[in-house]
């Protein structure tokens, strides 16, 4: 990470690596602000090789600096996302025990363990004047049988909608093999709009993959707005725009889109959750531009997408095939067969990678859960294999429901529920039932001006696609869909409010 970053400053010291709030930092700023940072953060905080440096920063150039200050220092960053709640947070401070925790300044008072504190205000002071060397072997290192490569880079926190965040540590050689995969995702000088959190996988195992190519950082925020995110598109000159299907949808309602300057954009990624094909369809007309459909998750790193060139059915309907780097199969999840040759069969879906997280921090009993016997990451998403290798996503495992005796996977009631032309957003959750088992309550977000469909209506539209079985039983119109930290929608406390409608 480090000679890549030098290796950058020095090819194209000008080009503008990060941008957020009308600042800028070129690449020669950044390699030399986080040299002069990890020399202070040695020597006048006592960060050493393997210590844990805690950042609740939000997005910024900040966050970047110190970020990469830290990997100067062979330290690990642990980014707890700012939408996290305070027993979210303190319980990965508790886990840490981080020697350095980096916050906003003016921000509220840690918990006890949180090591020494470093406010944003103070990083200006740390990083002026003439960089301070980095000594490329410090006395202080692992032994030699410890390889850079694999030294931990990063934890990565899961969004902690069913319990305490895991959290998944990458290193070195798993960063450098997601840089391998990213494929048509990355151009060399991409101008790269980021809407979620740094904290999320999205950016924390990317940073190598951007710095290699050289990209420019567009930071839309937080809190994320949809407004901002296409006016940075027009006015920063994105050429390559990722969101989840939320965020996708809330763009797609502004209404300054149609008069938006969208031209510079050779490409638009969508994923993170479930897709409605109706709104890969929507994006690629509106931003007129190709559409990538991208498959991952925190521990997977990599897994799969869909390729420049794709017809508007793979686009729409499948996340594509698996990275040249990921090796992919389907398990039923009752029986443990593979079934990934068996084409429409359901399986769980199970990846396998050097792009992969090393390991849950301090958890190796839930580490070696996460992996079965041949080392393949059991993801708890289910999928089917359709032609050419193409993937599509039916549902969660644990979010699969039973329904007298048959099989329901509600992101497929979801994508056909999503199709009605009253509807713009749905999901579906299970609620348990005297009779049946468990039935789907189906919350659903109106098109604007849509007279509100009943709950017949619904369930004809969807016996009409589908297996009558998977009708929802259960119809709440909302305004909105709750979601969680990393902007996707937020099942568990779905789940809770459908308790209430049955």
């Amino acid at each position: 990470m480090v000679e890549a970053l030098e290796a950058a400053a020095a090819m194209h010291p000008e080009r503008e690596a990060v941008v957020h709030a009308g600042a800028r930092i070129t690449y020669g700023e950044l390699a030399q602000r986080s040299g002069a940072l990890a020399a202070a953060m040695r020597s006048d905080l006592g960060v050493r090789p393997g210590d844990v440096v805690v950042s609740t920063l939000p997005s910024s150039i900040d966050f970047v600096v110190t970020y990469l200050a830290a990997i100067r220092c062979r330290a690990i960053t642990s980014a707890i996302n700012t939408r996290l709640g305070a027993s979210e947070r303190k319980s990965i401070i508790d886990r840490t025990e981080p020697r350095l925790t980096i916050v906003p300044t003016g921000s509220e008072a840690l918990p006890p363990g949180a090591g020494r504190v470093l406010h944003a205000a103070e990083i200006p002071l740390l990083v002026s004047g003439a960089p301070r060397p980095v000594p490329a072997a410090p006395a202080h290192d692992p032994p030699a049988h410890d390889p850079p490569a694999h030294d931990p880079v990063a934890i990565v926190w899961t969004s902690g909608t069913t319990g305490a965040p895991k959290g998944a540590v990458y290193d070195h050689a798993a960063l450098r093999a997601i840089h391998a995969g990213m494929g048509d995702l990355t151009h060399p000088g991409d101008r790269r709009l980021v809407s979620l959190p740094f904290a999320h996988v999205g950016f924390m195992t990317r940073i190598y993959d951007e710095i290699v190519s050289g990209t420019t950082l567009v930071i839309v925020g937080e809190p994320w707005s949809a407004a901002e995110q296409l006016r940075l598109i027009e006015s920063e000159r994105i050429t390559m725009a990722t969101g989840v299907p939320t965020q996708w949808t809330l763009v797609l309602a502004q209404p300054d889109l149609a008069t938006t300057d969208v031209s510079t954009l050779r490409l638009a990624g969508i994923g993170g959750a479930a897709v409605d094909p109706a709104l890969v369809r929507a994006v690629r007309e509106a931003l007129r531009c190709p559409v990538m459909h991208r498959y991952t998750s925190t521990e997977a790193g990599l897994a799969t997408g869909t390729r420049l060139g794709d017809p508007d059915e793979v686009v729409a309907q499948t996340v594509g095939v698996a990275s040249p780097v990921v090796t992919l199969r389907l398990v039923d999840p009752a029986s443990g067969a593979d079934v990934t040759g068996s084409p429409g069969t359901v399986g769980e879906i199970r990846l396998r990678s050097p792009a992969m997280f090393c390991g849950y921090w301090r958890d190796p009993e839930l580490s070696a859960a996460a992996l079965d016997d041949d080392g393949f990451l059991r993801t708890g998403d289910l999928g089917t294999m359709r032609s050419g290798g193409n993937l599509r996503i039916v549902g969660r495992l644990k979010e699969m429901y039973i329904r007298g005796g048959y099989n329901v996977y509600p992101s497929e009631v979801e994508g056909v529920l999503a199709d009605h032309p009253a509807v713009t957003q749905a999901a579906v959750v299970a609620a348990a039932a005297a009779v049946l088992g468990e039935i789907g309550v189906a919350f659903v977000v109106l098109a604007p001006g849509a007279p509100a469909p009943s709950l017949a209506e619904l369930r004809d539209w969807c016996a009409d696609r589908l297996a009558d079985y998977k009708s929802p039983d259960r119809l709440v119109i909302v305004d909105s869909l709750p979601v969680n930290a990393g902007h996707k929608i937020d099942k568990q406390a779905l789940a809770s409010a459908a308790k209430e409608q049955v």
